[in-house]
């Protein structure tokens, strides 16, 4: 029977396959609109077989405040090539994903692949969307975070190949729109300087080992005495705090000032306690997801 451009029209309409795509398929299903539509999503699980292998380091990486700011969620979602990132298709994808985060709550990519939100399935969408634009796509990661007495912000760099979500507890309501102005700073600081922890005690035990033993070679190597290895390597470390702490790192916008001296001018000025607790810097091209 004869394919009428209206028939495909509305086939591309309802899937977003491609003109030739909806076509072909009509065609195969002998103009029968939802064997079309099966036949497309067979095609969609076809191509993410071939797709599997592929690397997809591109993407992007978006966030979302709800429950009236007191919950958070970011999410990085990655395809293979920056101009399908850009694509209508693959953006309303990682919207959905990023919907689908906040209205389910999952535990991890596990449980959000098996996911149902709005009466779709995360994974029958995952393989619409791989169908649509022809390239492997994956979600990396994701976090939820949620406050009761503090504020959580969030940045996305331009491009939404780099965000972060920042959590601060203790924070006076009255003056929380006030604060949350001053973090959207070291919110961008997070992105600008890439901090491993908030505080030092945070820096994980093996890092300090490993960081420790190469300030001693390299004192070793310059001719140091043995036994004065340990007190360079104790102010090399200090430095290393410096710079990889965000509450020791200097503030971008104000080098008079250390980020934790913002907090704590901030807790003079108000009678407050409160206390960064935590960050999430998502990058497209960071290593350790």
């Amino acid at each position: 029977m004869a394919i009428t451009a209206q028939q495909v029209k509305e086939l591309r309409d309802k899937t977003g396959a491609g003109m030739m795509d909806c076509k072909k398929a009509l065609g195969e299903a002998e103009g029968n609109f939802e064997k079309a539509v099966e036949v497309l999503r067979k095609k969609g699980a076809s191509v993410a077989a071939k797709r599997a292998e592929r690397t997809a380091s591109e993407g992007i990486v978006l966030t979302k405040l709800f429950n009236d700011d007191k919950n958070a969620a970011i999410v990085e979602v990655n395809c293979e090539t920056d101009f399908v990132a850009k694509s209508k298709d693959f953006i309303e994808f990682a919207n959905f994903i990023l919907d689908t985060i906040v209205d389910v709550k999952p535990a991890d990519i596990e449980g959000l692949l098996a996911a149902e939100s709005n009466g779709k399935k995360v994974a029958d969408e995952l393989t619409s969307a791989v169908g649509k634009v022809g390239e492997k796509i994956e979600i990396s990661r994701f976090a939820l975070e949620s406050t009761e007495n503090g504020i959580l912000v969030d940045y996305i760099h331009h491009g939404s190949k780099l965000g972060v979500l920042l959590k601060i507890d203790n924070v006076p309501a009255d003056k929380a729109a006030e604060f949350t102005t001053s973090m959207k700073d070291v919110a961008m600081q997070i992105a600008a300087m890439k901090p491993l922890t908030v505080y030092r005690d945070d820096v994980p035990s093996e890092v300090i080992v490993k960081e420790i033993d190469i300030y001693k070679e390299v004192a070793r190597k310059e001719g140091k005495p043995e036994q004065i290895l340990e007190k360079i390597a104790d102010g090399k470390m200090n430095k290393f705090y410096q710079e990889n702490c965000l509450s020791e790192q200097v503030f971008v916008k104000d080098n008079s000032k250390k980020i934790g001296d913002i907090v704590s001018e901030f807790n003079a000025a108000n009678e407050a306690e409160a206390k960064i607790v935590l960050f999430h810097r998502f990058h497209l091209s960071d290593e350790n997801k």
